[in-house]
């Protein structure tokens, strides 16, 4: 049911008084964990928490990369595992925040960071994960390319050298026509 499309119960709803708006509320907050950590974030937090939990992300991605980095032979999947868990929690941390700057800030990092050492596998199920890896990557920096379009000019400045650091890292010689199909510029 969308509540658009029954404005009677809108109009219910906001009659209401507020003591029983209130325990409504509540009531469906607390089945989202994610609203109730934005409406914590956005209630109950300012701009420095906003930079705790960027940096906390930040740690966390640099600490994951070197752990996999110092594992001795990680493959592509290990790559592939780690790159959609972190991305996942940036996902997490944009959901929470609704900071566009930090989650590209966060990305980039996560991408020009993450090793992309694809080498060819002898077993089928491993060779089958460097193209997923190749697919994965390059969609989350066409995604990153796309968000960083939509902010102002000052912040885009900014980004720009990490930006085009990623771009250039897209256009590695097994990347590059994969990268060219989705429409990836080789630099701003």
């Amino acid at each position: 049911m969308v509540l658009g499309e029954h404005k009677d119960l809108k109009y219910a709803i906001t009659g209401l008084p507020v003591k029983e708006k209130d325990k409504l509320l509540l009531r469906l907050i607390a089945k989202d964990k994610i609203l109730t950590e934005h409406l914590h974030f956005k209630l109950l937090e300012d701009a420095s928490d906003l930079e705790a939990r960027r940096m906390a992300l930040s740690e966390l991605i640099v600490a994951q990369i070197d752990e996999l980095t110092s594992t001795y032979r990680y493959n592509v999947k290990d790559t592939l595992t780690v790159l959609r868990t972190l991305n996942g929690r940036i996902n997490h941390h944009y959901k929470v925040t609704k900071d566009l700057n930090t989650e590209i800030e966060l990305r980039m990092q996560l991408l020009n960071e993450i090793p992309l050492t694809l080498t060819p596998s002898v077993h089928a199920t491993l060779s089958k994960y460097n193209d997923r890896m190749v697919l994965y990557f390059l969609r989350t920096t066409l995604s990153v390319y796309k968000k960083y379009l939509k902010l102002h000019e000052d912040l885009q400045f900014d980004l720009q050298d990490n930006l085009n650091k990623l771009l250039k890292k897209a256009y590695t010689p097994r990347f590059e026509e994969t990268a060219e199909a989705l429409g990836l510029p080789e630099s701003l």
